[in-house]
Formats: C-alpha cells, sequence, structure tokens
C-alpha cells in the first residue's frame, strides 16, 4: 500500500506542470475537462486523492496517455512512437499534442496523381515541403512547390493538396485555429 500511496502523492505535482507547461489555466481546465476548479486545485496540491474518475478527462484534455500522469517507470528507449494514420492512401504521422493549439503532422503520400477535391473548414494551415513536388489548389489557384518551399492558407477558402507527379511527396504541415497566422521573414535578393 505504500508504494500505491507515494504513486500517488507525485500525481498532484505531475499535473500542475503539465498545464503550466502547456499553458492552460484551472477554469480553462475545468471548463474542457467538466472537473470544478476546486476540485483541480486540490488534486494538484495533493490534498485531493486522484481516482481514474478524475485522471481519464485529464489525460484526454491534456493529450496525453493516462500512464504519463501517474509516472509509470519509463523504459530504456526513449524515442516517441507517435500513431500514424492512413486516409486516402496518404499516411499522416502527427508529430505534436497540443489541444486547442497549432498541431504538427508528417505527411507521407505515395506517387501517383489524383484529381481534385476541393474541401472547406474553420482554420489555418502552413505546408513545407520536403522532398518531391506538392500541387496545391487553392480555390482558383493552382500551384505546385518544391523541396524547400513553404505556403500558407484559410482553410476556409475551398482547397486541396495531392501529388503534383508520378512519385512520392514528403510535406510538414502546421494546423492551426482560425486567426493565427505565422510569419516568415526572408532575406531580400
Amino acid at each position: 500500500m505504500d508504494e500505491f500511496d507515494e504513486v500517488l502523492t507525485t500525481v498532484g505535482p505531475r499535473l500542475r506542470a503539465l498545464r503550466k507547461q502547456r499553458g492552460a489555466t484551472l477554469a480553462g481546465l475545468s471548463e474542457a475537462t467538466g472537473i470544478s476548479v476546486s476540485t483541480l486545485s486540490r488534486l494538484e496540491s495533493g490534498s485531493r486523492k486522484p481516482s481514474l474518475e478524475l485522471l481519464l478527462p485529464l489525460a484526454r484534455a491534456h493529450q496525453v496517455p493516462l500512464d504519463e500522469l501517474v509516472g509509470a517507470p519509463c523504459t530504456s528507449d526513449l524515442r516517441v512512437h507517435g500513431k500514424p494514420i492512413t486516409r486516402d492512401g496518404m499516411t499522416i504521422i502527427p508529430l505534436s499534442r497540443n489541444p486547442g493549439g497549432v498541431q504538427a503532422f508528417k505527411h507521407i503520400m505515395p506517387g501517383g496523381r489524383t484529381e481534385p477535391e476541393l474541401r472547406t473548414h474553420e482554420g489555418y494551415e502552413w505546408l513545407y515541403v520536403l522532398s518531391g513536388r506538392l500541387r496545391i489548389v487553392l480555390g482558383q489557384q493552382d500551384t505546385v512547390l518544391r523541396a524547400g518551399e513553404a505556403a500558407e492558407f484559410d482553410t476556409r477558402n475551398p482547397h486541396w493538396f495531392g501529388n503534383a507527379d508520378s512519385r512520392p511527396v514528403e510535406f510538414l504541415s502546421l494546423f492551426g485555429p482560425q486567426g493565427e497566422r505565422i510569419h516568415v521573414r526572408t532575406k531580400s535578393r
């Protein structure tokens, strides 16, 4: 039982550190989880013992595994093992966990060209091509980006991206909330 109590006493400081690291407030976390501000405060201070009923929504809100909240023993393998998503033949690898903020992804598209199917949704997107050629259709504009080139656009505009030719393309995307914009400064030629 002592080992169990020892694990539970480390949860509060871990919760507080995680919340502060992510720039969240108790009020914001309360809104996201449905747990009262006073309960969250008591959890963080250690005056309330954590339960599965409280930890599950907190893990979901912070987008971390439950074992990260309770301090499961570390393994010797420090590598991050993201879970790739496959959609329409494309592999998408999440590179960040930042609910409500900017999300980072790596996209790998196999060779082959497809016809554009324009979509719209809330948000703002930035793309950076690592290898290959990426075709972007934004409204009436049709552009091809090569390795090392970047683009940004408001996703409320009809858009689509895919292979520009029969070769594979790899690119990074940053997707953020509506109204957030990236500012890239370049040297003039």
